[in-house]
């Protein structure tokens, strides 16, 4: 499925420590589970976690939901492994952290194929410091494989010592090349995670803003987020009649032999089209997903 069409509106963190947070991943509405080894797992704790997320990938429950296995770095004791364990569960992709390279993501990609990973398997790079940023055209035109980037700001505002503020001024240069960078690799991208629970009203507005940059969906860290992510990042019902409309107008004044019409007073083009489309492709995997779930 196309980029631009498979749901991706929430991808929910889950520790791979936390049996419990593994299986409760099966019933969330969630479009997507990042099922990680990095950050939320304790240095004593990466094996067990690794073992734990292998054998709830196989196991499956988790529907149309896309899953995602954060490793650790390959410059740490675990990160090969992690990536040599991961390419034989099942899951939908590999998510690289802290990836700089594409020399990086391409050495992945030779340990994913000597050991077994399906060639419909991706690898997903966490783009989150000032290197990434500086390459992250090559790093998205790295490989075939490649499936997406998800934007870490926690780390990026680290590195870049600056502040988290609620219009994010200090990470947009950052936030638009990656955006500019997939969207020319023809490739999803993540927002980062909001950080504070208790802030109801901020998690909308840096949802919302989001959005209006291009993102896909965002990162999200706690199960009641997702409802409110998958409302912003989804498209409404007005917006899929919308399109429908536009579209049966456009294949019409198409067989009249029209470039373009006008619907409701408003001139529709080709590239009008191939938007509307993007969102009744979207708005019909959505309904399949939560069908299904």
């Amino acid at each position: 499925m196309a980029a631009t069409a498979r749901p991706r509106r929430s991808v929910l963190y889950m520790p791979g420590s936390n049996a419990r947070a593994l299986e409760k991943g099966r019933n969330l509405p969630a479009d997507g589970l990042i099922l990680d080894l990095e950050d939320a797992v304790a240095p004593d704790a990466k094996e067990l976690a690794r073992q734990q997320i292998v054998d709830a990938v196989k196991e499956g429950g988790y529907g149309m939901r896309e899953i995602l296995i954060r490793t650790n770095g390959l410059n740490t004791p675990w990160g090969y492994d992690d990536i040599v364990a991961a390419s034989t569960s099942g899951a939908d992709a590999i998510l690289l952290p802290k990836v700089e390279s594409a020399d990086t993501v391409r050495q992945v990609e030779a340990i994913m194929d000597a050991s077994g990973a399906p060639a419909e398997m991706k690898i997903w790079c966490m783009m989150e410091t000032p290197r990434g940023m500086l390459r992250a055209e090559e790093i998205a035109d790295s490989t075939d494989r490649m499936g997406g980037f998800v934007m870490g700001t926690s780390d990026l505002a680290k590195e870049l010592r600056c502040s988290h503020t609620m219009m994010r001024l200090p990470f947009m240069m950052s936030l638009n090349i990656c955006v500019l960078a997939a969207r020319a690799a023809n490739i999803a991208i993540l927002d980062g995670v909001y950080l504070d629970l208790s802030d109801d009203e901020g998690f909308v507005e840096h949802c919302q803003q989001g959005f209006e940059l291009g993102f896909d969906g965002k990162t999200l860290i706690h199960p009641k987020t997702v409802g409110k992510a998958n409302e912003i990042f989804g498209p409404s019902e007005k917006e899929v009649d919308w399109s429908k409309k536009i579209i049966a107008a456009h294949a019409e004044a198409e067989a009249e032999g029209k470039g373009v019409v006008v619907v409701d007073g408003k001139l529709i083009e080709n590239l009008h089209v191939v938007t509307a489309k993007q969102v009744v492709a979207q708005a019909e995997a959505i309904t399949k997903m939560e069908a299904e779930a």
